[in-house]
């Protein structure tokens, strides 16, 4: 473009002549020294411009100038000037006359730097407001001096207002959810207190007036010179959705599946609750039984099982006392913690769920089943703890069994004994374990399709030569309720991983599969102690499985979480063991990270005579292939089973037919002792001994 210059009219109208009209003219810039002007004929002509003009380094010629009326609102047009970069000029048009004949002032300002200053702020107030969207976080500004509110265009969006709305603390304040209120301007007094940061989380009605989310909020308050608080700035983001999921995680972890009542874990932490405030006030325990209970499943089938867990639940609660806490403990025991009750409170409500189970059969396919309970009470004394009113509890249980079932019993110093005698059951394991005369037999996992042994169950025998002998299935429960059972567990893996290290095993790739229990399963470093000590040994962690039981998973969710989250990254298996033992379990195996479920011996040992037990392993089959997990029948003791087993899909078998557990010692050739290599470590078996 060319520089405009002087015309030969202006030295006819005469600079002189013009400045002073020119210079009067309503809403030009002040400073006309620095602002280009110019003065256009009717025709299009320039007759004029002013030394700024002649400096502007523009062809005046060639901007669209006449397309801008006289007193109309400014316009910024792009221009390329000599050097080739591109310019902003803001034009503006002023009417006037010379002569009686009309002309046009136009006044043009080079505004690039401003502009440029302008975009810069609307490309970091874009950037800003989408980076808000994408993290779902809003921010606010709070300038303590004057009280005003700035609230982000996201933000404002996120409260369910308009991005341009109008919103002062008052309104804000309405909104909040009355009893986070307080909550939120104590936490803001302490930080424009104390300064720093500070953060709180609360609840808020939306606009609408109905809705209610959960929003977390950070901030930080920014001093003045003289360190006074000055400003806050803080942010705010919506995690309605992710406490929805901590809340149901939460009731997974605490609620049991199937009846709903709060679990083995949520009635324990009770219970050490009361136990905390017996100098308060007293408490008692039930511990419930259902009478004949594998009866039940044996003949109507779990699904109807299940059936009778959930009604009597409901039933039970409608017969318990207000303030009192209903559970299930796991298979068909629950319990009941009963605050402020004595010995023969306990004993009174107990005989009256006895009654009232007998008053009301579960309703069945039209009929009536008659469910009876049998329940032990016991009062809870200062000094005891929770394994100890345990005990009591079920030796009372213990004894209304004894005594005929469909009844109640208290706890009584005499029934001392039988806890004397659980107490020499865990002493001899105990002993047993320290002498080295707990042994693991090894008992094959066979893949179906090819006969070959993919794995082998490891499975603990008591071998202490005292009388009388003593099978898993009656040490093992009592084991259980006692602090050993770590320790066996423990016991059980140290002697596994050295097994594995053996040049046999190494050679043969070998893999075995243990059984933890339920409070290995709730240790936190548990699934850590399991990995490093497969490292310190060398061995691939793929050829160690890990086996939880049903009850045990479903009962502690975020448990078997983490210790999945452990080992799976590691490289080991875990298994779900005895699955369809409960079956209301069924709708959470896609919330356990297992790599095999194992199919429950109840559906499997009639699985080639038809009926509901190859329909429900044809689901089981089908739920596990379809989240990725490999499928193992247990109790695999016929012949006939194997093809009826194939043609359902199931992957591997476990069972005598297949293979009977035969010494881990004589499998390798020696004779295997943990101990002896600074080790221990354990888990418990699946099957008793025949």
């Amino acid at each position: 473009m060319t520089v405009c210059q002087p015309w030969p009219c202006c030295a006819l109208l005469g600079e002189g002549k013009w400045w002073p009209q020119v210079s009067t003219l309503p809403g030009l810039a002040a400073d006309t020294a620095s602002t280009a002007l110019a003065i256009m004929a009717p025709d299009g002509r320039f007759l004029w411009c002013n030394p700024a003009g002649h400096r502007l380094g523009v062809g005046l010629a060639e901007l669209p100038l006449g397309q801008i009326g006289p007193d109309g609102p400014a316009v910024d047009h792009p221009v390329r000037g000599a050097d080739g970069a591109t310019r902003w000029l803001r034009v503006r048009c002023h009417g006037m006359e010379h002569e009686g004949q009309p002309l046009r002032l136009y006044e043009l300002r080079d505004v690039s730097a401003e502009r440029q200053e302008r975009d810069r702020g609307r490309n970091y107030r874009w950037r800003l407001a989408h980076l808000e969207q994408l993290a779902k976080v809003g921010t606010w500004e709070w300038n303590v001096l004057t009280g005003e509110v700035v609230w982000s265009d996201v933000l404002l969006q996120m409260f369910g207002l308009a991005a341009d709305a109008h919103l002062d603390y008052d309104s804000y304040r309405q909104m909040l959810y009355p009893d986070d209120v307080a909550v939120i301007e104590g936490t803001l007094e302490e930080a424009l207190r104390d300064g720093g940061s500070f953060s709180y989380t609360h609840r808020m009605y939306l606009a609408d007036g109905v809705t209610l989310r959960v929003f977390e909020c950070y901030g930080e308050v920014f001093p003045d010179a003289a360190g006074a608080p000055a400003r806050v700035l803080g942010t705010a983001h919506d995690i309605t959705a992710m406490r929805r999921v901590q809340d149901e995680l939460t009731k997974l972890a605490e609620r049991d599946p199937l009846t709903d009542l709060p679990n083995r874990r949520a009635l324990l932490s009770r219970l050490d609750d009361l136990i905390a405030e017996l100098r308060e006030r007293s408490a008692a325990l039930l511990l419930i039984d259902i009478d004949n209970f594998k009866d039940i499943n044996d003949v109507h089938g779990h699904a109807v099982g299940d059936d009778v867990l959930r009604v009597l639940a409901r039933r039970l609660l409608h017969e318990l006392p207000d303030g009192t806490v209903l559970g299930r403990l796991g298979g068909d025991e629950f319990a009941v913690v009963l605050p402020g009750a004595y010995a023969e409170d306990a004993l009174a409500v107990a005989e009256g769920l006895c009654d009232a189970s007998v008053r009301t059969p579960v309703p069945l396919a039209g009929t009536g089943l008659r469910v009876t309970l049998s329940i032990g009470a016991a009062s809870l004394e200062p000094g005891d703890t929770r394994d100890a009113v345990l005990a009591h509890a079920d030796l009372a249980l213990y004894e209304a069994k004894n005594a005929g079932r469909n009844r109640a019993r208290l706890y009584l110093p005499e029934q001392y004994r039988h806890a004397v005698q659980r107490v020499n059951v865990v002493t001899r394991v105990r002993k047993a374990l320290d002498e080295n005369r707990m042994r693991l037999d090894a008992q094959p996992i066979i893949d179906l399709s090819t006969g070959e042994v993919v794995s082998r169950e490891l499975l603990i025998r008591l071998r202490d030569g005292g009388e009388p002998s003593l099978s898993p299935a009656e040490f093992l429960p009592t084991v259980e309720r006692d602090d050993l059972i770590g320790e066996l567990d423990r016991w059980v893996v140290s002697t596994a991983t050295e097994a594995l290290a053996h040049p046999k095993a190494m050679t043969a790739g070998m893999c075995f599969d243990v059984n933890i229990s339920a409070r290995s399963l709730e240790s936190p470093g548990f699934g850590d102690w399991v990995v490093r000590t497969l490292r310190a040994a060398g061995i691939d962690a793929s050829r160690l499985g890990l086996e939880i039981t049903e009850t045990a998973a479903i009962t502690n969710v975020a448990a078997v979480r983490h210790l999945a989250s452990t080992l799976r990254d590691a490289g080991c298996r875990l298994s779900l063991d005895d699955f369809g033992a409960g079956f209301g379990s069924f709708a959470y195996l896609k919330h356990l990270p297992f790599s095999t479920v194992k199919i429950a011996g109840d559906f499997v040992r009639q699985a080639d005579h038809g009926g509901a037990d190859p329909v429900l392993i044809d689901a089981v089959v089908r739920a596990a292939h379809g989240l990725g997990m490999r499928t193992v029948a247990e109790s695999v003791e016929r012949a006939a089973l194997v093809p009826a087993l194939r043609m359902l899909g199931v992957d591997a078998g476990q069972g005598y037919h297949l293979g009977r557990p035969a010494p881990l010692d004589e499998l390798l050739g020696r004779t295997f002792d943990s101990r002896q290599g600074g080790g221990a470590a354990g888990t418990v078996v699946g099957h008793p001994e025949p």
